[in-house]
């Protein structure tokens, strides 16, 4: 057993940037000794490591790739899964932030703790990705929010899902699932990070505090679902220091937080098993209450977050309008129609093309 993760299993000491860089270089060099890369992701993911081991991590990881310049005014919202099962709130929550003018740039994933991930439903949808930071530039000037897919992650975890085949990151991999949206290399000036698992959030307060170059609050409520809820206790760290928010029904002045249950924000599937529908008709503001307004809150906490707005009952107010004026399904729209112009650009033989905006 290597020092790493015997260190990693005893947890007798944290692991250090410098023996992470090892691992890594090992790995990449396919010098891991056999079941060691398998070993090492089971010993992560079967208990959160300590916080010092998660912030040497994220910190070893980052330090091996270019970062990209910086985008301000624009935040991130992205949740670590786990919980409760609900509609994809975070991702109908970024469109109905950027119908409002908050610069959004999403990061996600394919279905993990889910049946359908952010990257599986904006497939559905026929809203594009971005595939690289000029994309994410291009979709950002053009409408507002840009989707970024698995380039802004770090080469090494595809590296590190191959080398523990047959087994899948699904079934073994769960902490980077919780560290993901750590590991996103996105220049954004701000991040909102759901965490389903409240007694996370002390470790994963350490690694967020370790980030540069952004503001990462963290929420969590009494329901455990990774996203704020309107009918529920929320509670948001929003940096070391700073005093915690708490978010729930009577503390917005003016605005009317509905009673609900869970099962009001349970995801919903049409004869062919797709959840746009659902997606479609929450963004227009027809489903239940409880849904609607968690889709506003958390779209109000966006503009906040970033700055495009400082008071909370006036943001979601301004949600609300995007919803039931038709702004959020109007900006779905504008998505939809910018990826089917770039999949079959006139002279260039249906090859898709992303060209410069602005």
């Amino acid at each position: 057993m290597t020092e790493l993760l015997h260190s990693l299993v005893a947890r007798t000491r944290p692991v250090t940037v410098q023996e992470w860089d090892g691992f890594w270089d090992r790995l990449r060099h396919k010098e891991l000794h056999p079941g060691e890369a398998l070993a090492t992701v089971s010993a992560l993911s079967a208990r959160m490591p300590q916080a010092q081991t998660a912030v040497a991590l994220v910190a070893a990881l980052d330090a091996r790739r270019e970062q990209p310049a910086s985008w301000p005014g624009t935040v991130n919202v992205v949740g670590t899964g786990g919980g409760p099962a609900t509609f994809n709130l975070t991702t109908a929550s970024v469109l109905v932030a950027a119908a409002t003018g908050v610069k959004v740039v999403k990061t996600g994933s394919r279905g993990y703790t889910s049946r359908f991930g952010s990257i599986d439903l904006l497939e559905r949808l026929g809203i594009p990705t971005a595939s690289s930071y000029a994309e994410c530039e291009d979709l950002l000037d053009a409408h507002g929010i840009a989707f970024a897919d698995g380039f802004v992650y770090p080469a090494e975890l595809s590296r590190l899902a191959r080398a523990i085949l047959p087994y899948g990151m699904k079934q073994v991999g769960r902490i980077f699932n919780v560290l993901g949206p750590f590991l996103a290399a996105v220049p954004v000036g701000a991040q909102l990070t759901g965490v389903s698992d409240a007694a996370l959030v002390p470790a994963l307060a350490e690694v967020a505090d370790s980030l540069s170059g952004r503001e990462v609050w963290l929420l969590h409520n009494n329901h455990g679902v990774d996203e704020l809820i309107g009918f529920a206790r929320n509670t948001i760290r929003t940096g070391a220091g700073s005093p915690d928010l708490t978010i729930e029904p009577g503390t917005l002045d003016g605005v009317c937080l509905h009673p609900g249950t869970l099962a009001e924000l349970g995801p919903s599937y049409d004869d062919a098993g797709s959840p746009v529908p659902q997606l479609l008709a929450l963004l227009g503001g027809d489903g239940p209450d409880a849904a609607v307004q968690s889709i506003c809150l958390n779209a109000a906490a966006a503009a906040v977050a970033s700055g495009t707005r400082t008071d909370w009952a006036e943001a979601f107010r301004v949600a609300q309008d995007a919803v039931h004026s038709g702004a959020a399904l109007e900006l779905v729209d504008r998505l939809r129609a910018f990826r089917r112009a770039q999949s079959h650009p006139a002279g260039n033989q249906g090859k898709p093309v992303m060209a410069r905006v602005g």
